[in-house]
């Protein structure tokens, strides 16, 4: 692989970094996502290390603070943020299976896009979105938040996204049945493993 093909792919070319609040179902499509994929397919669904309890279908890691803060200091992420008291992490290998040609997708938030566009510039934001009155039913479903904590979610899923210049943002609505979503998600990742090259957004 010369050097030209590995700068090339580690500026985020291949790279879905997707968005969306707490309650969105990121995860439920993450899932779907991996089940369309067969053994062959290049892609690296990355797992996010966190330093609250994960749950059984979030599929994240859980690690201590000391740790968190270890892997910070060493570099053992490739981006990290915080989020309502907790630290979320992306481990640097990453940059390797994007170099290999791999397509790799972030479970990402907001509030690292920045972060995460000046180390991937070609990277693909992918914002799931959800109606207010649906995410509000989501998260107290799921019980993990009592009502100020909800509160707070719902007023972070509110605020503008603060877009970089130049990423390309695909907005996916995830209110019904998730198969729908999922499939569009689906449908860029095929694009991007197919070396076709990625042309405006999938769905506004």
């Amino acid at each position: 692989m010369n050097a030209g093909k590995t700068a090339a792919r580690n500026d985020g070319a291949r790279m879905i970094y997707l968005m969306g609040p707490s309650g969105s179902g990121k995860d439920t499509l993450l899932r779907l996502l991996r089940a369309s994929l067969g053994p062959a397919d290049p892609v690296w669904i990355a797992r996010r290390s966190i330093t609250r309890p994960s749950s059984a279908d979030e599929g994240s890691i859980e690690i201590s603070e000391d740790h968190y803060s270890r892997m910070v200091a060493t570099g053992g992420f490739a981006l990290h943020w915080r989020s309502h008291g907790f630290g979320y992490g992306i481990g640097a290998r990453l940059d390797s299976y994007l170099a290999q040609g791999h397509v790799v997708v972030v479970n990402g938030a907001r509030r690292c896009l920045t972060q995460a566009c000046e180390r991937y510039p070609a990277l693909q934001a992918v914002q799931v979105t959800v109606d207010p009155s649906v995410l509000l039913e989501r998260l107290q479903r799921r019980g993990r938040e009592d009502a100020v904590q909800i509160a707070g979610r719902l007023a972070d899923a509110g605020m503008p996204l603060d877009l970089p210049a130049g990423v390309t943002l695909h907005r996916i609505e995830n209110n019904d049945v998730p198969g729908k979503a999922a499939g569009e998600l689906i449908a860029l990742v095929r694009r991007l493993m197919a070396g076709s090259g990625v042309v405006g957004a999938l769905s506004s």
